[in-house]
């Protein structure tokens, strides 16, 4: 990995953790994600008439990144809600870079090297190390648990598929454009549906915040996607996931339950 890719990913990290701590404060997390999946598919949206249209053999990875997409936010929306998550969050991340080793060896013929997969392992230990840190005197809450190791291997599924597609796409622009546009509709439709005439008034109080959210959201994962262009998978995936040790210490997750 050269260093503009890694500094690419340290910024997509830092990035990355500010959209999820503003996603944290806003306590309804439906509405939280509704502004920020929504201001994606705006962003996106907005884009799609200044890039190129993505090539032919991106459109099967990109639909089936948006389908993954919104089930990693329907599991993330429950584990909040389950409480605790905070000290499962990190293991959710932590499993990913994991998953994605494999399904990169097994799809991408990516095998890391001996440093990479040390690089890999160290990740994977140090936020595995967050959660038990939290967890200790404390009973596990295993349905929490549960959730992040299913949203874990979501990220991967999407890291994954993402990685392949944005390759084929012909663009990391237009691809991150194109997604967004595309999966960004169905949370904010679910949301029409449950509040229907009430939508705007229950999302107004939160917009300001919950826009520069979108906004860090697209930044930081369309960095991701460029340096998957330009480097393996694994080590993209490992490097990006040292967001959530700054930001389950910055944010103090552990030990508070969502309301």
């Amino acid at each position: 990995m050269t260093p503009l890719v890694t500094a690419a990913v340290l910024v997509a990290a830092v990035t990355h953790a500010g959209w999820n701590a503003i996603a944290h404060r806003i306590t309804d997390k439906l509405v939280g994600f509704t502004l920020i999946a929504g201001g994606g598919a705006l962003i996106g949206l907005a884009l799609v008439p200044f890039v190129p249209f993505p090539a032919a053999e991106a459109w099967p990875y990109l639909i089936a990144s948006a389908v993954i997409h919104v089930a990693y936010y329907v599991l993330l929306m429950r584990s909040f809600r389950l409480g605790d998550f905070g000290q499962a969050y990190p293991i959710a991340r932590g499993t990913a870079p994991l998953v994605v080793t494999l399904l990169a060896a097994l799809f991408a013929h990516e095998v890391p090297d001996g440093w990479a997969a040390a690089g890999i392992a160290v990740s994977c230990t140090g936020l595995t190390g967050v959660a038990l840190w939290g967890l200790r005197g404390s009973r596990p809450n295993w349905a929490a648990i549960v959730a992040a190791l299913a949203t874990g291997l979501t990220i991967a599924a999407y890291t994954v598929v993402d990685g392949l597609g944005v390759r084929a796409s012909g663009s990391s622009l237009a691809y991150i454009a194109w997604l967004m546009a595309v999966e960004g509709v169905a949370v904010p439709a679910y949301a029409l549906y449950r509040w229907r005439g009430e939508l705007l008034a229950v999302l107004r109080p939160y917009a300001g915040v919950g826009l520069l959210g979108a906004a860090l959201s697209v930044a930081a994962y369309g960095l991701v996607l460029w340096a998957q262009t330009q480097a393996e998978l694994a080590p993209v995936a490992a490097l990006r996931e040292s967001s959530v040790k700054s930001g389950s210490c910055g944010n103090n997750f552990a030990g508070q339950k969502p309301e």
